[in-house]
């Protein structure tokens, strides 16, 4: 004999299995909707991304226009993409030149006393004056670097000028120096000052005020504008790292700094990304080997 359930019997079961249903159903749409969200977030993520390459892409084609042709640009647009770019004089009319280049030990970096004319050439001018002084500080190393290691930095301080100013017969006077005093025992370099050195809001381990008449330059190389040209910095020891370098004429009687050299800053944009890259461009250096004691083109007559 067949059992049939009693109607609220089968209301109760009916009841269970629309829960069932409705609790896979729920399951089902978390499991999908989910999935849709995981999508579009992949999607929306890719997308950046894709804006954020095309921005810094369009900061670096910023770069490379500006250096081609020397002035800033407004907006240009470039692709899905667009850049502006700033071109500035770097450290022109300032007291302080904190290097935004770290040297390594056998590396140089310069500071420039003669001013740059618009096509790079060097020339002294109202507009464009040459720095004249008779006393630079020179700052290295990194701030918290040790005096006594073999790394420890040593620096060679070249400074080229012309004698008489004006002239064309350039002569180098050198100042070396090294905070290692078991080092100075054999390489006969001086003692840096005692004490640490802020340029620019940056902090040095070493540093030395030098006045340019110990060196033996003249008067009136260093008191008249075209006398005094450029000083090349060299480091020496430091093989595991770089170290900066910086320069202050912040002293009495000197006047203030040419531009060290040109700052580009660029912007690039692609929809809601922006990216920003900062460039340092040096001016034009002479050959290394004019900086050896002798140096010719032809032959040497003793």
């Amino acid at each position: 004999m067949n059992y049939l359930p009693k109607k609220n019997e089968r209301e109760f079961l009916g009841g269970q299995a629309l829960l069932l249903i409705l609790l896979s159903m729920a399951v089902v749409l978390t499991i999908v909707l989910s999935i849709l969200s995981r999508s579009v977030t992949d999607v929306a993520i890719s997308s950046r991304e894709e804006e954020a390459l095309r921005a810094f892409s369009a900061a670096e084609a910023g770069v490379e226009q500006a250096i081609v042709i020397g002035t800033s640009l407004a907006e240009t647009e470039i692709g899905n993409a667009t850049f502006t770019t700033n071109v500035s004089s770097f450290a022109e009319g300032d007291a302080e030149f904190a290097s935004p280049i770290g040297l390594l030990g056998g590396e140089t970096n310069t500071v420039w006393f003669m001013a740059h004319n618009e096509d790079g050439g060097l020339a002294c001018s109202a507009e464009k004056p040459c720095f004249v002084g008779r006393d630079i500080k020179i700052c290295w190393g990194k701030e918290g670097t040790a005096g006594g290691t073999a790394t420890t930095p040593a620096l060679e301080v070249s400074v080229f000028y012309a004698d008489p100013a004006g002239s064309t017969n350039y002569k180098i006077a050198r100042e070396t120096l090294d905070p290692n005093s078991t080092r100075r025992g054999n390489n006969s370099f001086s003692v840096p000052d005692s004490g640490a050195c802020t340029i620019s809001g940056e902090n040095y381990a070493f540093y030395k005020t030098i006045d340019l008449s110990t060196l033996g330059i003249p008067v009136a190389s260093y008191s008249t504008q075209g006398g005094l040209q450029f000083a090349r910095l060299r480091m020496f020891y430091n093989t595991d790292m770089t170290h900066p370098t910086g320069v202050s004429v912040d002293l009495a009687g000197n006047t203030l700094l040419p531009a060290q050299g040109v700052g580009i800053e660029s912007s690039g944009k692609s929809g809601e990304a922006n990216r920003k890259i900062s460039v340092f461009q040096g001016f034009g250096e002479i050959p290394e080997v004019f900086s050896g004691a002798v140096f010719s083109l032809g032959g040497i007559t003793k």
